[in-house]
């Protein structure tokens, strides 16, 4: 446990076994916990799965080294411009999940050392309410908690069609022990975008279905209407209005009939159809904890339930599911009960990123949204072939766009897709939070050559 001297917390109620019991070992889970045990809370935390949760094991983690992976057949066409002989290369798929998987299992043992250096007890195995003070893991062993979170998750979605089991998630796509050919992606959310660009570029031929008119829903419409024209010239076939009717087996693989009465056989059908809150078989109602029409567990600004000692974080919450949020969330819920420094999290301007190819990074409101909150808002917006590319000659191009709003002057969003949008919205976003206007932006010497000085160098309004 942590010395005595660095306690912030004192156990006020010895009648529980814990101070803290957090259910799921996740990435907010895992934030809670340790910070809560760094406070001096007794904490402990079940997990039935590795730990690290969806992020480390199959979440943002491995998928952004397959998407480093993915980017590889790009390189080899592109060095060829740049003098260099490259041989025709070939591929050692389980050589590359192999490596994946042993960096994942050092990650789970940092997650365990970070755990117990806090003090926190780990307990493997699945947690469900006995009570509202009371969990049990695996059905087995009960503990009692003064305080409890619910930090569970979000588990893949699959709706309902016949042969729906010839299908797969994004759970399963991470352990694929051969690379599929040929690869059917059902979803027009980031998870589908990202997977779609990770086999293709792996050499995958990739038909990507989306239900709706137009994929990436809640991103800016320049945005998604870019990401489309960059997948048409990689020979991605994406298709809008569209849908799996029904999935059969063959000989050869798994025939698709979609909704427009077109047929398809491919290697793998991957569906990124929504992920849902993980909590069936929690118990919640012997807690009388409520949750929504989706399961998603109902808390207030505070992460509260409607049971007053009982809190929610992360995914399971259905706020806004990244990883990031869901750290910050745990973190703050750990400073509130026992760090004695109650605050709430931030969910204003929060920048994040999709790793398709090219990268989309965005921070602030979509233009849509900006009109509504602001009224007239001015639009800068470019769109260029990257310096990179006026050798290879590849069609890829960048796009930027700022959202000004006129009465205040600031920057409220930046939208763009480009090579390293993922990092350079980091940065971005802290200027937006800081409330930078567009003077700041033009007054601000660009770095040259780069493509993110058009950032302050763009003058003319859309």
């Amino acid at each position: 446990h942590v010395p005595a001297h660095h306690r912030g917390f004192s156990m006020a109620d010895p009648t529980y076994d814990f101070d803290y019991f957090v259910l799921g070992a996740g990435s907010g889970g895992v934030r809670s916990a340790r910070i809560a045990g760094t406070h001096g809370a007794k904490v402990a935390v079940a997990e039935c799965s590795a730990l690290g949760g969806t992020c480390v094991n199959v979440g943002c983690v491995p998928k952004k080294l397959m998407t480093y992976g993915a980017h590889y057949a790009h390189d080899f066409h592109d060095a060829k411009a740049y003098g260099w002989n490259v041989e025709e290369p070939t591929l050692d798929w389980m050589r590359f999940i192999e490596a994946k998987n042993k960096e994942i299992l050092r990650l789970n043992g940092i997650y365990e050392r970070l755990l117990n250096n806090a003090g926190v007890t780990i307990m493997r195995g699945k947690a469900s309410f006995v009570d509202a003070h009371t969990i049990s893991v695996e059905g087995d062993k009960t503990y009692t908690a003064k305080y409890i979170l619910i930090a569970v998750g979000g588990w893949p979605f699959i709706p309902e069609f016949p042969g729906k089991e010839l299908g797969i998630t994004s759970n399963e796509a991470f352990f694929l022990p051969e690379l599929p050919k040929r690869a059917l992606i059902v979803g027009g959310g980031y998870i589908a975008v990202e997977f779609a660009n990770i086999f293709s570029g792996y050499g995958s031929k990739v038909t990507q279905i989306y239900r709706g008119d137009l994929w990436l829903r809640g991103f800016d419409d320049d945005l998604r209407t870019h990401l489309k024209t960059q997948y048409d010239e990689q020979g991605i076939d994406v298709r809008f209005n569209c849908n799996v009717a029904k999935l059969e087996k063959t000989p050869t693989g798994t025939l698709a009939t979609l909704t427009d009465g077109s047929t398809l056989e491919v290697d793998c059908v991957m569906f990124a159809t929504g992920r849902a809150p993980r909590t069936e078989n929690l118990g919640l109602e012997k807690a009388g904890v409520k949750t929504d029409e989706r399961g998603a567990v109902i808390v207030d600004e505070a992460l509260r339930t409607n049971v007053e000692h009982i809190y929610a974080c992360g995914d399971v919450v259905d706020k806004i599911c990244l990883t990031p949020v869901a750290i910050a969330e745990g973190h703050c819920l750990a400073d509130t009960l026992f760090g004695g420094k109650p605050r709430k999290t931030d969910y204003s301007d929060v920048p994040t990123a999709v790793f398709s190819n090219p990268n989309i990074g965005t921070c602030g409101p979509t233009e849509t949204e900006a009109r509504k909150l602001y009224g007239e808002v001015d639009i800068y917006r470019t769109s260029f072939r990257g310096m990179k590319h006026t050798l290879t000659g590849r069609q890829e191009k960048m796009m930027m766009k700022l959202i000004v709003d006129p009465k205040t002057d600031k920057v409220v969003a930046l939208h763009m897709c480009g090579d390293a949008a993922g990092e350079v919205i980091q940065l971005a976003g802290v200027a937006i939070k800081a409330g930078a206007t567009k003077a700041h932006f033009d007054s601000t010497i660009g770095v040259h050559p780069t493509a993110a000085e058009e950032l302050v160098t763009m003058r003319s309004k859309v």
